[in-house]
C-alpha cells in the first residue's frame, strides 16, 4: 500500500529572542551570529509550555489551516524529540490524552535532528504493512531548556518549535524511497547527557545540557548530506532536475549553503527555517515546509527531497510528492 502526507502544519512559541538578547549575556554580536549561522531570531517556549503542549498547538494549526482534515480515525501517534517533558509517560501518549484520540498507538523516537524524517519513514512502513491508516508524525523540541547559556558557540543556535504531518494511504506513491544511516563513532561530538559520563570511551559532561564540537559536526554534515542526497536520488531514479525543492535540517545556514554548492543546486530552491527560528532540531524541516507553504511556494505535485541529520551522528532522507 502506498502512503502520502495529506496535511502538514507547524507551531512556534510566541516569545521571540533576537540576537541582541545574547549580546547582553555573552560576548557576541548580531553581526557575528548572522554571518556565521544565518540566524536572526528564534523562539523560546514560555514557562510551563511543554514539548507535548507545543505538539498539541501544532495539531490545532493543522486542523485550522486544512479544511476537511480531522482526527477521526487516527490510529497511531509518533513524536520525534530529544527534549521530552519526561521519559515516561511518552510525549505521544500525552498528546493522545490531550487530543482525546481513542486507542491510538503511541511512541516517542529519539533521532535528534533527523527525528521527523525517521518518523515519516516509520509511518510509511506502517501504512504499507496495512496495520495503520492514519498516523500523526511530530517533530517537536524545547531546546532552550537544555541549552548552556554560557557557551557562546552553541547557545546562539537553538530555538523551540513543533511540526506535525498527517500520513495516510495513497493510490499512488507519494512518500517515495527513503534512506537512513548512522556513524556512532561521532557520538561524543554532539550529545545531551542524562546519566552517562562516558561516550565511546571518552568522558563527557553530565549536566543535562547540549554539547557539540561544531567544526567536526559541520564537516561531517556537509560531506554526508551531499553524498546521501545523491544516493537518495539514485534510489528513486531521479536527478536534481526532477526536484522542485530541497529541505535540509536547518542546523546552520552555512551548512545548507555548503551542501548546495557541493551538489550544484540553487540556494533559492533550498527551503529553510533557520533565519526565523534558529536550529529547532526535529522541528526544523516541518517549520521550513510550513513557511514555504504559507508563502505559496509549494504547489500540488511538487517533488521535494527532505534530509535530516544530527546527534548520533545519524541521518534520514525521503523524497515526497506533495
Amino acid at each position: 500500500m502506498n502512503s502520502q502526507i495529506t496535511a502538514i502544519a507547524a507551531y512556534a512559541p510566541e516569545k521571540r529572542i533576537d540576537n541582541t538578547y545574547f549580546e547582553k549575556i555573552i560576548e557576541t554580536s548580531d553581526e557575528w551570529i548572522v554571518s556565521r549561522t544565518g540566524i536572526k531570531e528564534r523562539r523560546f517556549a514560555a514557562e510551563g509550555e511543554s514539548t507535548s503542549a507545543i505538539c498539541v498547538k501544532a495539531t490545532e494549526k493543522l486542523l485550522n489551516e486544512n479544511p476537511g482534515v480531522d482526527l477521526e480515525g487516527v490510529d497511531f501517534i509518533i513524536v520525534a524529540t530529544t527534549t521530552a517533558d519526561q521519559v515516561m509517560p511518552s510525549m505521544a501518549s500525552q498528546v493522545q490524552n490531550t487530543l482525546q484520540i481513542p486507542n491510538a498507538g503511541c511512541i516517542d523516537i529519539m533521532a535528534a535532528c533527523a527525528g521527523f524524517i525517521y518518523g515519516l519513514i516509520l509511518a510509511k512502513g506502517m501504512v504499507a504493512a496495512g496495520t495503520h491508516k492514519k498516523i500523526l508524525v511530530y517533530g517537536a523540541e524545547c531546546l532552550s531548556r537544555f541549552t548552556d547559556m554560557t557557551d557562546r558557540t552553541s547557545c546562539i543556535l537553538f530555538g523551540d518549535g513543533a511540526g506535525v504531518a498527517l500520513v495516510e494511504p495513497s493510490e499512488t506513491p507519494k512518500i517515495l524511497q527513503t534512506i537512513t544511516g548512522t556513524d556512532g563513532s561521532y557520538g561524543k561530538d554532539l550529545y545531551l547527557s542524562q546519566t552517562a559520563t562516558v561516550v565511546n570511551g571518552e568522558e563527557i559532561k553530565r549536566d543535562g545540557k547540549i554539547h557539540q564540537n561544531g567544526k567536526v559536526v559541520f564537516k561531517w554534515a556537509v560531506r554526508t548530506i551531499a553524498q546521501n542526497a545523491g544516493e537518495l536520488l539514485r534510489k528513486n531514479n531521479m536527478t536534481l532536475d526532477d526536484l522542485d525543492w530541497i529541505i535540509l535540517h536547518s542546523a546552520n545556514l552555512r551548512i545548507i549553503e555548503a551542501v548546495a554548492n557541493e551538489i550544484g543546486y540553487p540556494m533559492e530552491k533550498m527551503l529553510t527555517s533557520i533565519a526565523q527560528f534558529g536550529n529547532t532540531s526535529s522541528a526544523s524541516i516541518p517549520l521550513a515546509w510550513d513557511l514555504a507553504r504559507q508563502a505559496g511556494k509549494i504547489k500540488k505535485g511538487n517533488k521535494m527531497l527532505l534530509l535530516g541529520f544530527g546527534g548520533g551522528l545519524t541521518y534520514a532522507g525521503a523524497i515526497v510528492v506533495v
